[in-house]
C-alpha cells in the first residue's frame, strides 16, 4: 500500500499535502514482533479473543480465590506494593477483597472494601457478554458505550475518591480499608 492510496480514503482536514511531498517521508518498517503478532492476529479463529479474556478472567477469579485476601494480614500475599511501601491506599486498594466478597455474595462488604469497583462489576461483566456474543454467535445486544464525558466523570469520581480515602480526618476515616 502506498502513502497516497492510503490517504485517498480518509476525508481531507486540510489543504491537500503535495505529491512530491510524500517522497521525503519513509514508511516506517515494522519490527518482526509487530509483524508476528499481526499475522497471528489475521489467522487466528473469531473465538479467540473472547477465549483469551475469559481465561484471564478465569485467573483472576482463581487466583482470588485460591489466596483468600479478606483474611491476609499486612505483607502478606496479595499486598500491594504501594500500600506496603508508602502507607498509602492507591485507587484499587481492596478491589481483590470486594471482589471475594463478591463471588461471595456479600455485596455491602465488597462495597465496604471498593465501591466503585463493586459498582462497575456489572457494566464490565455485560460489555463482556455483548461483545463476545455479538463477535461469536452475532447476537444483537444492546453494546454499552460510554462518551468521553462519562468516562471523564468517572475517572474524575474514582480520582476524588482515591484522595479522600487517604486523608487521616473523619469522616473519611471510614472509607481505609
Amino acid at each position: 500500500m502506498t502513502a497516497m492510496s492510503a490517504l485517498d480514503n480518509q476525508p481531507v482536514q486540510g489543504p491537500p499535502v503535495p505529491p512530491e511531498w510524500l517522497a521525503y517521508y519513509a514508511q516506517p518498517k515494522q519490527d518482526r514482533v509487530t509483524r508476528f503478532v499481526q499475522r497471528v492476529w489475521t489467522r487466528s479463529p473469531v473465538w479467540a479473543a473472547p477465549v483469551a479474556l475469559l481465561a484471564c478472567m478465569g485467573g483472576a477469579v482463581g487466583y482470588t480465590l485460591a489466596t483468600h485476601p479478606a483474611e491476609a494480614g499486612a505483607g502478606e500475599p496479595p499486598t500491594c506494593l504501594l500500600k506496603y511501601t508508602t502507607g498509602f491506599v492507591c485507587p484499587g486498594c481492596g478491589g481483590t477483597r470486594a471482589a471475594w466478597y463478591l463471588l461471595h455474595g456479600d455485596l455491602p462488604a465488597a462495597a465496604r472494601h471498593h465501591a466503585i469497583f463493586t459498582f462497575a462489576v456489572p457494566f464490565l461483566l455485560y460489555m463482556y457478554v455483548a461483545w463476545a456474543g455479538k463477535r461469536l454467535f452475532n447476537w444483537k445486544l444492546p453494546q454499552l458505550t460510554l462518551s468521553p464525558a462519562v468516562l471523564i466523570a468517572f475517572v474524575a469520581v474514582w480520582g476524588v475518591w482515591s484522595v479522600l480515602r487517604n486523608l487521616p480526618w473523619a469522616p473519611f476515616t471510614a472509607l481505609y480499608v
